[in-house]
């Protein structure tokens, strides 16, 4: 069981996310602060930001993130509706490790989260 911090402002999106990976300890985070409080503290194994947050975005926390020794160990994927390609590389450029466009599938999340945490596909 990995530990995953879920960041999106949308309750509804978090609770698919929590549902996707119900077998994880998924701690769900409304707004990019305290996502990145969550972090911080639980040194999660993944961490699943959206772009489009209160408080602070998702790539501001994935930059945060990477700039953190501490948090070396953290895979961050980001889930979210900004589709363009630069968008995408943005939250590359960021450090993400992997990069889901909404609507997403939930198998489709559950499969590339196994992938990141070195497990293989269901």
């Amino acid at each position: 069981m990995a530990k995953i911090v879920a960041a999106d402002d949308d309750p509804e999106i978090r609770e698919v996310v929590m549902e996707c990976l119900a077998g994880h300890e998924v701690t769900p985070a409304a707004d990019g602060r305290i996502a990145l409080d969550l972090i911080r503290a639980l040194k999660p194994d993944l961490a699943i930001l959206d772009v489009m947050m209160p408080h602070r975005d998702g790539v501001a926390v994935c930059r945060a993130v990477r700039a953190d020794p501490s948090l070396a160990g953290v895979r961050v994927m980001m889930l979210t509706a900004q589709e363009k390609m630069a968008e995408i590389e943005e939250g590359f450029a960021a450090g993400a490790d992997d990069y889901l466009t909404k609507p997403f599938s939930p198998k489709v999340l559950a499969a590339r989260v196994a992938v990141l945490l070195g497990k293989p596909k269901p």
